[in-house]
């Protein structure tokens, strides 16, 4: 399992933002379409009938994050260690949400799935996965070489998530397939 981008790729699987769990809400990608996951969204967006595909509420990495995220650490461990007789804590927080819109024929449709990145994502990984969801609205060929690509990369990939170059390099490489397919 690795996270590239606003991708989450697990076993040739493509998730944007986090893989869910139970009933958590989640999207992902598949040949046949986008999949809406999680309790109150299941559905599926053929690829044919999609017009659009895009992403907001995508939280920004920076360095104000970074100390958030370090101090929230901070205080959940201590947090944790005085109340572990009492229950649940300030740890039990939901993660934030970003939006996809998938535009159809028949309308938009708003999904949402938990962010991956526990500090943000970097600018250019947000505009590089941008650019690759509205490429996988340009046609069959385009989509399905670019998922096949991405699902390859993820069955073969072992370890936790690259680097932000290589994720970025990553990134472009499958946007370049898109726009030459």
């Amino acid at each position: 399992m690795a996270m590239v981008g606003l991708f989450w790729i697990a076993e040739g699987d493509v998730y944007v933002g986090a893989k869910p769990s139970g009933l958590a809400p989640g999207v992902r990608l598949t040949p046949d379409g986008v999949v809406a996951l999680g309790d109150g969204q299941s559905s599926l967006h053929l690829w044919e009938d999609i017009r659009g595909l895009t992403v907001a509420d995508v939280p920004v990495k920076s360095l104000k994050r970074k100390v958030g995220a370090v101090k929230d650490v901070a205080v959940e461990t201590v947090m944790s260690l005085a109340l572990a007789t009492m229950g649940s804590g300030p740890g039990d927080e939901a993660p934030p949400m970003l939006t996809v819109h998938v535009e159809t024929h028949d309308g938009d449709h708003e999904l949402t799935a938990y962010v991956a990145a526990a500090v943000g994502y970097s600018p250019a990984e947000i505009d590089l996965s941008r650019t690759l969801l509205s490429h996988l609205t340009e046609g069959a060929a385009t989509m399905a070489t670019t998922l096949a690509a991405m699902a390859e990369w993820g069955r073969a990939w072992e370890g936790g998530s690259p680097r932000g170059p290589e994720r970025e390099a990553l990134l472009k490489g499958w946007v370049g397939e898109a726009t030459s397919a």
